[in-house]
């Protein structure tokens, strides 16, 4: 078997990652060829996305991010011995390329590797098509991508991670009550609960998270999920008010 990455789009390998036409450009690395090819026919249904390469072998796969240029990298885990190290190593060798973990059972330690390596992405080999399309554009803009299971591994890492030391250099002020509402979304309460248990409405409750993302640089719960990984950002013993007795009125919070 050749120990280089097939080569798929006739253009120059070596062209930006995004084309004059505003398409994404994919490499697909995974041992069996009947998923690539799967993997193709459902890209190529879309407009914006295209596939530069494909790669069999975690060697092709190495091979085929030096002599390509793409903006992601769908790579199935089963091809490394330790999938976090190769991400890991896939940054190292291109920066600008996003990576897209596939897995056959996702678990919550190689999950937490991968992302915590560079992954943009785990995701299981079941996923249906159209949230793929959805995970590789959102990828490629930069954006992370986690299913439900994911996101709550990533907030019990966080709250298990309470003595963890804080990198003054990225320590964030938050005020008493944006630290309230960033415990509450660690829990995995949704808007409508968190204005429950602080004694707001949910559109104060938004206002609160805009403001947290804007200080924190994230976009939404997620990336505020994983940020909160790598950094603690509030008091760790912040607590959080139980929930109401039925039909209780909630009070104005103020700001």
């Amino acid at each position: 078997m050749a120990s280089s990455a097939v080569k798929i789009a006739e253009e120059n390998p070596k062209r930006p990652a995004q084309d004059e036409e505003g398409g994404i450009r994919v490499i697909l690395a995974d041992q069996q060829a009947i998923f690539r090819a799967g993997l193709r026919k459902i890209f190529a249904l879309e407009d914006d996305i295209r596939v530069a390469a494909q790669a069999e072998s975690l060697a092709q796969t190495q091979d085929a991010l030096s002599k390509f240029s793409a903006e992601v990298l769908v790579f199935e885990a089963a091809l490394s011995p330790d999938a976090a190290e190769s991400v890991a190593d896939f940054v190292r060798r291109s920066p600008q390329c996003r990576i897209v973990v596939i897995t056959d059972v996702p678990n919550q330690e190689q999950t937490l590797e991968c992302f915590r390596r560079g992954a943009h992405a785990v995701v299981s080999r079941e996923i249906e098509p159209v949230f793929l399309v959805e995970c590789v554009r959102k990828v490629a803009n930069g954006e992370a991508w986690l299913d439900a299971q994911g996101v709550s591994w990533v907030l019990n890492a966080y709250r298990s991670q309470g003595t963890r030391p804080v990198n003054a250099r990225t320590k964030v002020q938050l005020t008493p009550k944006e630290s309230l509402i960033v415990a509450c979304v660690t829990q995995g309460m949704k808007n409508k609960e968190i204005a429950l248990r602080v004694g707001t409405t949910e559109q104060v409750v938004k206002n609160y998270l805009r403001k947290v993302y804007d200080k924190l640089g994230v976009a939404d719960r997620l990336e505020l999920a994983l940020y909160c990984l790598h950094h603690r950002v509030f008091d760790e013993n912040v607590v959080v008010p139980p929930a109401p007795a039925p039909h209780a009125t909630a009070a104005s919070v103020g700001s």
